[in-house]
């Protein structure tokens, strides 16, 4: 499934729920959110988004521990469920989606090329995937945002996720 099909079904899925939804990007920088936002309806669900590229921004904006941050750096199952637990936050949205990982060209702290942690945050709790993508930067950016919105649109389908109170 692509982005954009995953994106409408997520749309369509949150607003039926009365569900919102934000967005902690690092290596998507903004994709995940953007291709929300292109389905019709999605002011109804899409909170908002911070792109936190930086080490700074992650710890500052979504409250990552910086501990962690130290320890394991930015890439890292652990990084991305907090992200999203911090976008959730932040927004106060009922689900959380992150995305962390290297696109490359070269390897980063120890990652190679094309892994990426994506994460989705709900009142159930955080789940984080790992994935290893292959391609140039652009191949693994939109490989990266297609998983996690597909992850969000099951996370949707599985009904675990209900409402903030």
């Amino acid at each position: 499934m692509t982005g954009a099909g995953a994106a409408a079904d997520v749309i369509g899925l949150a607003v039926r729920r009365g569900l919102t939804v934000a967005t902690a990007e690092s290596l998507t920088a903004g994709m995940v959110a953007a291709t929300l936002a292109d389905v019709p309806g999605a002011s109804a669900v899409l909170q908002g988004g911070i792109v936190a590229y930086q080490i700074s921004v992650k710890h500052n904006l979504l409250n990552v521990d910086a501990e962690l941050l130290s320890s394991a750096g930015a890439v890292d199952p652990r990084v991305a469920a907090a992200m999203a637990d911090g976008a959730r936050n932040a927004f106060s949205a009922d689900i959380g989606v992150a995305t962390t990982g290297v696109a490359g060209p070269s390897a980063h702290e120890g990652k190679p090329v094309g892994t990426v942690f994506t994460a989705i945050s709900t009142s159930s709790g955080t789940t984080t995937c790992e994935h290893h993508f292959s391609g140039d930067r652009a191949a693994i950016r939109a490989a990266s945002r297609d998983a996690v919105l597909v992850e969000l649109r099951e996370a949707l389908l599985g009904g675990t996720n209900s409402p903030r109170r």
